[in-house]
């Protein structure tokens, strides 16, 4: 709680409408994605980068936290507030202003509460889009701060691969503004300031507006399931596919046979593709692209994705048991499908973990003959971007399972995961979702001394005052 006359203060920088204290207005921002529940002293819903900059500069001055909210789709507490209602959300998601596009130079300068559904739907006239494939529907700010990756970064990168400059107000007595905006993918003149910023969930600044760089919309493209030979043989399979497909290869997706079969019970509208219906152990979706039109006697990509299965599927020892091209929209469909499916199929008690490419499937095995042992009825629904090395590793517990009312039982298992993750497969915790709350003890473990203090330091350099969910 904080007095009344911040309460007024605050509104009187920001207007009405950029204020809200109502507990039913103030509900959607308090709520996470994945369970996780917080009280909001208020939240802050400026419109400018200089409206930011007056909230942020008198909640330093006197003392009030702020944590940063954009889209809230994250799953690690990164954006609600905690509990103790002392703390103010300061949404993004009346910062939609500018939106300029530089065609020539293939660049788009944005607000960073602009979703990313509308930011691809506006450039969908000029034939680009900000490529960045997800299942949810963020905005820029909070894709910039936890570094999204997403199903085509493969062929793309991942976000700070595409964020060529940056807006950003520091936490400090003054709401510093910060302009590292440009749109120079050549400029080597010193320290990468906007790299701080990007994957360290808000905690050093407030991303009020981005410099995106842009792709051409893919005008040709092809899709298959694949059905590998066996789990071991999976990086195999990865290794040909890109040999003889080279930059065509835009992703190259693994389903596990549990979070598919929990998207085709969830979502009716889905066609199962699968030859009588039997869903594989571990399936892959994988599809290339051309960003140019076809021209005239030119091998559709349907042919050559053919053709290339064909040669894998003849050599001796393949590491491919199936394989079908099919519709990209239908495929896709259900690729798209598998996080609501699982979330629905009981209590998900989502990972997002990353391991070198050779390992994903060493892991995965590894934890379907030790999870039983350790947490029997917890059911195993990973899929991730095995082409990158990430896998959403979740675990679906039986809405009835008694050891849910146990507080222990979740941190337990965290644990377990995480431990083994990093421990014994050189892993990450944390692919591309940052740390929030949820990770922040596993951040204080794994995280070497030195790097933390350089990290501490920083964090008191360009935001000393009380910003974010994470401690650095």
């Amino acid at each position: 709680m904080i007095d009344k006359m911040h309460i007024d203060a605050l509104r009187s920088l920001l207007g009405e409408k950029g204020l809200l204290t109502e507990p039913n207005d103030m509900a959607a921002y308090e709520t996470g994605a994945r369970y996780d529940q917080g009280r909001a002293a208020f939240v802050a819903r400026p419109v400018f980068t200089e409206e930011v900059s007056a909230v942020v500069a008198y909640c330093v001055r006197n003392g009030i936290s702020l944590v940063a909210q954009s889209g809230n789709t994250g799953l690690v507490s990164g954006s609600t507030p905690d509990g103790t209602g002392a703390q103010g959300v300061l949404s993004l998601d009346r910062l939609t202003a500018p939106f300029r596009l530089d065609r020539i130079n293939r660049t788009l300068t944005a607000g960073a509460g602009l979703r990313l559904s509308e930011v691809n739907q506006r450039l969908e006239e000029a034939g680009l889009f900000f490529p960045i494939d997800l299942g949810a529907d963020p905005r820029l700010g909070g894709m910039i701060s936890t570094n999204t990756g997403g199903s085509r970064f493969l062929r793309y990168g991942d976000v700070r691969r595409n964020t060529l400059g940056l807006k950003v107000v520091l936490a400090d007595t003054q709401g510093t503004i910060l302009d590292l905006g440009s749109g120079l993918r050549k400029n080597n003149t010193g320290v990468d300031w906007k790299q701080i910023f990007i994957g360290t969930s808000g905690a050093f600044g407030i991303i009020t507006e981005c410099v995106l760089n842009l792709e051409p919309v893919p005008r040709q493209t092809a899709t298959a399931f694949l059905v590998p030979a066996s789990h071991e043989r999976v990086p195999d399979l990865l290794v040909a596919m890109e040999e003889a497909l080279g930059s065509y290869l835009s992703a190259f997706e693994g389903m596990s046979g549990n979070a598919v079969s929990a998207a085709l019970a969830h979502v009716p509208s889905l066609r199962n593709p699968f030859e009588r219906g039997v869903v594989p152990d571990f399936v892959i979706l994988a599809e290339i692209s051309r960003s140019s039109p076809p021209r005239e006697g030119e091998q559709p990509l349907d042919a050559v994705l053919e053709d290339v299965l064909g040669g894998i599927w003849e050599r001796e020892d393949a590491p491919l048991a199936d394989a079908f091209v099919g519709p990209s929209h239908e495929m896709w469909a259900l690729r798209h499908a598998l996080s609501e499916g699982v979330k629905h199929s009981g209590r998900l008690i989502a990972f997002d973990l990353s391991f070198r490419r050779g390992d994903i499937m060493r892991f995965l095995d590894h934890m379907k003959v030790e999870m039983p042992k350790h947490f029997d009825g917890v059911t195993i629904c990973d899929f991730g971007h095995i082409g990158d090395g990430g896998v959403h590793f979740n675990l679906v517990v039986p809405a009835s399972d008694p050891r849910l009312s146990d507080g222990a039982f979740e941190g337990a298992l965290r644990e377990w995961v995480f431990n083994i993750a990093v421990e014994e497969f050189d892993g990450s915790y944390s692919a591309e979702h940052a740390i929030g709350r949820k990770n922040q003890i596993f951040y204080d473990r794994y995280t070497p001394e030195d790097i933390r203090r350089l990290a501490t330091g920083l964090k008191a350099i360009t935001s000393p005052g009380p910003l974010g969910s994470v401690t650095f």
